[in-house]
């Protein structure tokens, strides 16, 4: 499954030059494998009060390829490219047209409330799989 997030770059996200500043690029894929999450048919907050599960970055590597700026339309692309029994590893672009400005890979965890690792809930990986193929957009 591939999920497009579209979103434009807004002034306080920018430096005074008007080009973004990298950490937002961190908020703006965040925004992606959320809705990603959510296209899936994950509530988390139901997750988190429900079964006492989070999900939580492990790690991320980032490549900022070319600038963003004030008032582009970008699209945010969150692909999952590995599963094992309690990660998931995600490709994240961020494209302004057909641009890549920025490429990132997010390996992410479920983990309990206490910071324990745990499997990846059945019905996600299940999602996962029935949505194997599809692109899903959200604006």
């Amino acid at each position: 499954m591939k999920h497009e997030l579209t979103l434009r770059v807004y002034y306080e996200e920018t430096d005074m030059a008007g080009i973004v500043y990298y950490a937002n690029y961190l908020k703006f894929i965040e925004r992606g494998r959320t809705d990603f999450v959510r296209a899936l048919g994950v509530d988390q907050t139901t997750m988190k009060e429900g079964q006492g599960l989070v999900f939580a970055v492990k790690s991320l590597t980032a490549d900022y390829i070319s600038p963003a700026k004030f008032d582009d339309i970008l699209r945010v692309e969150t692909t999952v490219t590995g599963l094992s029994a309690a990660r998931m590893v995600m490709s994240q672009q961020v494209f302004r047209d057909d641009t890549l400005l920025f490429d990132s890979s997010v390996t992410v965890i479920s983990m309990t409330l206490a910071g324990k690792p745990v499997r990846l809930p059945a019905d996600i990986r299940r999602n996962l799989d029935e949505m194997q193929g599809r692109v899903v957009k959200s604006t």
